[in-house]
């Protein structure tokens, strides 16, 4: 059902303003009885003529000024033939928003490899065109805002990250749990200059909200991902309602939310759908519910340390190894970072997650000196439930500790006994980089003569169920972001009704 909006009537209103102007300047020559002599009346016949020529000449020129006011475009200034970076203007007649402002890991790589090479200022950064040159968005541009705010879909960093560049006059809306996990990043790295989110003006939104932005009206609706708090959103203009997916999925624990953004974007009869378009190809079917399956029947048949690796955000995978330990009779031990990410989203009371004080979880600190501020905190509050390598290397056969390759260090003091494995639960190396490092990880566990399996299920919706989404949705264009098989990607979508446009980064498309 097409939302009605200020401006989409413009027409009619200003035919009545006419009609009532032309009646009303009559009715004032009557009442002043200057109609009842002759002369005046031809002089007035006279009037008339050019008097209705300049209130049409008006009314035209009003109208067009008001049909260049309602243009609305989409510009892409990141996601385009690569995955992540999204950077996508709206701009509806003079409001202007972002949707999402997310890290390019691609363009970054190619001149940064942290921690030893890292970027040190945000001018270095937009010099080598890894933050885009926009006026009036940046922190360190001294015009004023440009955009009248920034809709965040959830808290990944190649959806949110470059945030810290952007002046703190525009506010930010997000979810309550991405508001979350921004700030427990903010501030975990906080000496990191792409991860500062402090002086941001955080707006929180729960499915059901309704944001208004000059003439725009949002709604955001929430959607299943590899972390909590996704959303995508449906944005009214004086076009017709435009849909951004963010990044979803309907194999999830929660695919019944991707239903419920699915059904909302058919019922708004979009001009057009912005959509991810990630797994395009080497794509695995699986669910979640597979994977805590997995999870269990490797765990079940290991005698000795169960070492995993699984990205801390995402806490759907955390509740699958959580309920993995309990029914083997073993305690997941999670990192300090982790558990500091789980203390912060444990005040959202919708969440449901594993408490650090629940039975069936510790805290692992690592052998080193120095201690972060957030550290010491977590630390001081759950002393008895903190282990170190020692501990861990004397209950092995009782523990499943979370473990990423640049803790693998901790293993020469662990000492992992004969029959202990790794868990590999991320997304397999897709880049040369990526590929390095887990070189590195198998020589460890080549030392150590830990097998490893790997048990994953994406957070990017498969190209099928893809396509059924976007039939049922129904848009008249489609303009797939957040994928490296774009051409790909609008040869498999050729038989839709809807039209698929192939973004380049800059170009300004108009609905």
């Amino acid at each position: 059902m097409r939302r009605h909006l200020p401006g989409q009537d413009l027409l009619r209103m200003l035919r009545k303003l006419l009609l009532r102007g032309i009646w009303g300047l009559v009715e004032v020559w009557r009442l002043l009885g200057l109609l009842e002599n002759p002369n005046t009346r031809k002089f007035l016949v006279c009037l008339f003529f050019p008097t209705l020529f300049w209130l049409f000449q008006t009314f035209v020129k009003g109208l067009d000024r008001e049909m260049v006011r309602k243009e609305t475009t989409l510009t892409f200034y990141g996601g385009v033939n690569e995955i992540g970076g999204n950077k996508i203007l709206l701009k509806d007649g003079d409001t202007a928003v972002f949707l999402d402002f997310g890290m390019s890991f691609a363009l970054r790589k190619q001149y940064y490899s942290p921690p030893l090479l890292s970027p040190k200022s945000e001018r270095s950064l937009q010099e080598l065109g890894i933050l885009p040159k926009l006026e009036g968005v940046y922190r360190f541009d001294d015009k004023p805002p440009a955009v009248d705010a920034i809709f965040i879909s959830h808290g990944h960093m190649d959806h949110s990250a470059y945030l810290s560049f952007v002046k703190r006059e525009i506010p930010v809306y997000c979810g309550e749990t991405t508001k979350i996990i921004l700030q427990t990043f903010g501030e975990i790295r906080k000496a990191d200059l792409e991860f500062n989110v402090e002086g941001i003006d955080f707006h929180a939104f729960r499915t059901g909200d309704t944001v208004k932005v000059g003439d725009l009206e949002i709604e955001p609706v929430h959607v299943d991902h590899s972390l909590p708090g996704a959303y995508g959103f449906i944005i009214h203009t004086s076009r017709g309602a435009v849909v951004y997916t963010g990044d979803f999925r309907d194999h999830g624990a929660k695919n019944e939310m991707t239903r419920e953004f699915v059904e909302r974007a058919r019922a708004a009869e979009p001009v057009a759908v912005v959509c991810e378009a990630t797994n395009m190809t080497n794509v695995s079917v699986s669910s979640e519910k597979e994977v805590e399956a997995k999870l269990n029947h490797v765990v079940s048949q290991t005698e000795g340390l169960v070492l995993a690796e699984f990205a801390y955000t995402d806490v759907d995978r955390l509740n699958s190894f959580y309920r993995t330990a309990l029914k083997n009779n073993r305690c997941l031990t999670v990192s300090l970072r982790q558990a500091y990410l789980i203390e912060a989203l444990s005040s959202d009371r919708k969440l449901r997650i594993p408490r650090l004080s629940d039975e069936g979880v510790l805290i692992f600190r690592k052998s080193k000196e120095r201690l972060y501020a957030w550290e010491r905190q977590i630390l001081e509050r759950y002393q008895d439930k903190v282990v170190d390598a020692e501990q861990v290397s004397k209950r092995q056969q009782n523990i499943i500790l979370t473990m990423s390759l640049y803790d693998l260090e901790q293993l020469v003091e662990i000492q992992p006994k004969p029959g202990s494995c790794y868990v590999f639960s991320s997304s397999e190396p897709f880049n040369e980089e990526m590929e390095i490092d887990f070189e590195r990880l198998v020589n460890w566990l080549k030392h150590y003569g830990l097998p490893q399996y790997h048990v994953h299920v994406s957070g990017h919706i498969t190209p099928l169920r893809l396509k059924a989404c976007l039939k049922e949705i129904g848009a008249k264009k489609i303009f797939p972001v957040h994928t490296e098989n774009a051409e790909l990607f609008a040869k498999f979508m050729r038989d839709l009704k809807s039209q698929v446009e192939i973004t380049e980064k800059g170009r300004e498309y108009s609905l």
